[in-house]
């Protein structure tokens, strides 16, 4: 099966730490592909970057339906345009942050979500309303660490276990959920050091993709998702 991973942000070193997580999980059959978006924004961190990558999201997925790609997992934890990237693709289109939150919820009664900034607080919290899991969440935090920071420091690594550690036992949560694309490096050593499961919503997209291609699942084109209107002019 052909799956592809896209990173919505400008940088290709992120793509390449992306690969080589997804590479360490796919399916033998699957064929797998990771790309960036050159002239989106550098990182996606607030409204107006969603958006400028919103833009360069959609054409990459117009050109993976005609590259006959099967399915699609959108690698910024802010589920960059996953509405409108369901509209356009026929096969399963998955946000890591809606897989992360889901498959948290069925690890564990209670999770905490780490993210990289402050800002990105309430886009996290919008989109765990609208997936009707905002009571299974016992609190969301920011390391206060820019996404590029993460990806590419990585004295990093101590202070994400510091505050995992410490959110946990405030929360009393049982779960922790990495909130950036760029943690996704971090996510086998932290599940080891803080003692409880840690979801990287990358790694949960695609083995999910690949589970609903295989199953002979698409996205519905029955209302919501209906491929956009052709109109004149």
């Amino acid at each position: 099966m052909k799956i592809r991973v896209i990173n919505p942000n400008a940088s290709a070193a992120m793509a390449q730490m992306l690969g080589q997580a997804c590479q360490r999980v796919k399916a033998a059959t699957t064929a797998l592909s990771v790309i960036h978006l050159p002239g989106s924004a550098p990182s996606i961190e607030g409204a107006a970057d969603g958006a400028r990558a919103a833009f360069h999201l959609l054409d990459a997925v117009a050109v993976a339906e005609r590259e006959g790609v099967q399915g699609l997992v959108i690698a910024c934890f802010d589920d960059t345009g996953l509405d409108a990237a369901r509209e356009l693709a026929n096969g399963p289109v998955l946000g890591i942050g809606e897989a992360a939150m889901h498959a948290a919820s069925m690890l564990s009664v209670r999770y905490s979500i780490l993210t990289s900034l402050p800002r990105s607080i309430h886009i996290i919290e919008r989109n765990q309303r609208s997936y009707g899991l905002d009571r299974r969440c016992a609190g969301i935090h920011a390391a206060d660490i820019p996404v590029l920071e993460l990806e590419r420091d990585p004295a990093h690594y101590p202070r994400l276990v510091e505050l995992g550690r410490a959110l946990l036992e405030a929360d009393r949560s049982e779960c922790l959920v990495l909130g950036c694309a760029g943690m996704s490096q971090w996510a086998a050593a932290l599940q080891r050091d803080l003692g409880v499961p840690v979801v990287d919503g990358v790694q949960v997209a695609l083995k999910w993709v690949e589970a609903l291609v295989t199953l002979g699942l698409g996205t519905s084109k029955a209302l919501s998702y209906a491929l956009p209107r052709v109109k004149q002019g």
